[in-house]
Parts: C-alpha cells; sequence; structure tokens
C-alpha cells in the first residue's frame, strides 16, 4: 500500500540539522515512504533510515539527516525489540497476514477438550525458538538471491531457497491469554507475544518456525517495533506530529525546523565514549589510530569540548577511526 497524500505538508519550509529523527511509522506506509515525507520536511535529500519495516507494521524507525546518515550503517546491528501477533493455525505465502493463505491445517490439536489452549505445548515450541538459532528468513524479503530480490522472484512465481542464518532470539513471551477463534471455517489461535531480538531477525520467521513446531501453521497478524537500540516507542513521533511542528514554525517564521536528535546525543546514546585530547583529536581529524579501546564494536570518541569527533573501532591493535564526522 502506497502512503497517502499529503499536500499539507511544506516542501522546502524548514531545514534540519543534522541528527537523527525517531518516528513512530504507520501501517500501510513502507519505510521508504517515511523517509519520502522527512526530506520534504527537512527539505534535504539526505535522509536515510536504520533498518525497514514491512508496510504492515508500525512503530520505530530511526532516520538519519544530513551528517547523520552516516551513522546510520553502524546502527543497523543493534538489537530491536517487537511486539506481534500469531496466528497459528494458517501459513501465508508472506509469513504474515498481507499474503495469500497457502495452507490451513487448522489449529484444534492444539486445544484442550474444554476448549482451553495447551499452553505447556506452546511454551516448550517458544522455549525452542529463544537463543542462538538458525533461521531460514521469509521467501518475500529483500534478500538478494542471484543479483534480484527474493519477493521479486516469489511475485513472479519462482520457489526461492535462501538459506538459514544465525541470529538471537533474547525474548519470545507471551503476554496475555491465547485466543482461540475461526479464520473463515478454520479454527486458529492467535497469540500475542514479545520478540526481543538481534538484528536480521525475522519477526514474520518466528511466527511461521512456531506454527511448524506446534505441528500447524502461523503467520504475523500485527506487529509493531517498540526498540531499536537505545530509542524506545516513547522516543517515536507520528508524521503527522513532525509535519504540524514544522508547519507552525513556518507560519511563525521561526528558523527551527525538523526537530532532530543531535549528533552527540545520538552517538553518545548508542556507543560507548572515549574523551580525546588535544593531540588525540588532532591525530583522529586526519585518520590516526589511537591506544585500544578495548569494546568489541564501534566507540564514540568525544573532542575536548564534548562533541562527537569520530567513531572508533579496534583493529589490529590499534584504535582506528572509521568514521570521521568532524574532519580538520
Amino acid at each position: 500500500m502506497t502512503a497517502p497524500a499529503r499536500p499539507d505538508v511544506p516542501r522546502g519550509a524548514a531545514t534540519a540539522a543534522d541528527g537523527l529523527v525517531i518516528v513512530d511509522k504507520p501501517a500501510g506506509w513502507t519505510s521508504h515512504d517515511v523517509v519520502a515525507r522527512t526530506r520534504r520536511l527537512a527539505a534535504t535529500k539526505k535522509v536515510g533510515h536504520a533498518g525497514t519495516l514491512d508496510p504492515m507494521a508500525t512503530g520505530v524507525l530511526v532516520l538519519g539527516v544530513g551528517r547523520a546518515t552516516r551513522l546510520l550503517t553502524y546502527l543497523v546491528g543493534v538489537d530491536k525489540e517487537y511486539t506481534a501477533t500469531v496466528r497459528l493455525g494458517q501459513d501465508t505465502v508472506t509469513d504474515d497476514a498481507e499474503g495469500e493463505v497457502t495452507a490451513a491445517p487448522g489449529a484444534a490439536d492444539l486445544l484442550r477438550t474444554d476448549g482451553t489452549v495447551d499452553t505447556p505445548a506452546l511454551e516448550a515450541a517458544l522455549a525452542g525458538l529463544r537463543g542462538p538459532i538458525q533461521q531460514v528468513p521469509s521467501q518475500v524479503s529483500a534478500i538478494k538471491v542471484g543479483g534480484r530480490r527474493s519477493y521479486a522472484r516469489v511475485r513472479q512465481g519462482e520457489d526461492v531457497e535462501l538459506p538459514a542464518r544465525p541470529v538471537t532470539v533474547h525474548r519470545f513471551e507471551v503476554t496475555a491469554p491465547p485466543r482461540p477463534g475461526t479464520a473463515g471455517s478454520t479454527p486458529v489461535v492467535d497469540v500475542d507475544v514479545v520478540v526481543g531480538c538481534s538484528s536480521g531477525t525475522y519477526v514474520r520467521a518466528l511466527a511461521r518456525d512456531l506454527g511448524a513446531a506446534l505441528g500447524t501453521g502461523g503467520h504475523l497478524t500485527a506487529l509493531r517495533r517498540t526498540r531499536v537500540g537505545p530509542f524506545h516507542e516513547a522516543d517515536a513521533r507520528a508524521v503527522d506530529e513532525l509535519a504540524e511542528q514544522v508547519r507552525a514554525g513556518a507560519a511563525a517564521a521561526e528558523p527551527a525546523g525538523l526537530p532532530v536528535t543531535d549528533l552527540t546525543t545520538a552517538a553518545t546514546a548508542c556507543f560507548p565514549t572515549r574523551a580525546l585530547g588535544a593531540e588525540e583529536a588532532a591525530a583522529v581529524r586526519v585518520g590516526r589510530s589511537l591506544t585500544p579501546t578495548g569494546e568489541a564494536g564501534p566507540t564514540a570518541a568525544l573532542a575536548p569540548d564534548g562533541h562527537v569527533l569520530a567513531l572508533l573501532a579496534d583493529r589490529d591493535g590499534a584504535a582506528r577511526p572509521v568514521l570521521v564526522l568532524d574532519p580538520a
């Protein structure tokens, strides 16, 4: 589904400083739709995102504006959390409610004689999908196969087989009593869950695999991303809210436009930090290495005045600048 037209959103009415924008993506919009609206609000084409959300999904989408787009590469790999509803009893081609049903074995075997759900069996299946696992991504995904997106091949009728990849599921738990019901004539069970996982995990595939572990089908009927690294849904703002703020600022002839989380605040929220002296800062600005940070991932290097200067990463026994945000 394409995002609805919004002719009332001002074009070129504001500029934005370099930084991150945490958006609450609405259902029916692609991540590209949100990027396009943000480019319009920020009056710059230099806007990107740190990991897509499916059109059906809602929730936290982290965008970078200006120089902050260079941070996004290092944010894609952070852990994420979701709330979701899994429908047991049906498989779909997309592993979610937007795809056609491909099999409907039903979920009657999950019900006890009194009509309640066999929760021990459900918990055992959930437990088998926690921790480090090998996950086969959903066929309808953006993974490239032979130079073409998997979803494009599937939509043309091809049968795509994707290799399993390692992911880690930190949390996969039921949050409300499962709800038996029917979808057409098929008995199903809807299960509300919370998922905490590593980057690269497909929650749709978890729904599919949960159904398979229970001897039936499974797909998502709802998905909301509630956290990306340090950014929570409470930090996210609706596109309409952002547009209204830009519009109000333009009407008042105020210079402030799209609100952003500045580079220093964003970097220190996402990465461990290292304060540099004047000589170290000068070395980093020209790409020279420092003593190791001791961190497994990137470290935000802070200039003597406290602003973020670069990201450092330990390589070959030294901390090397992998991204200089404030060159000489």
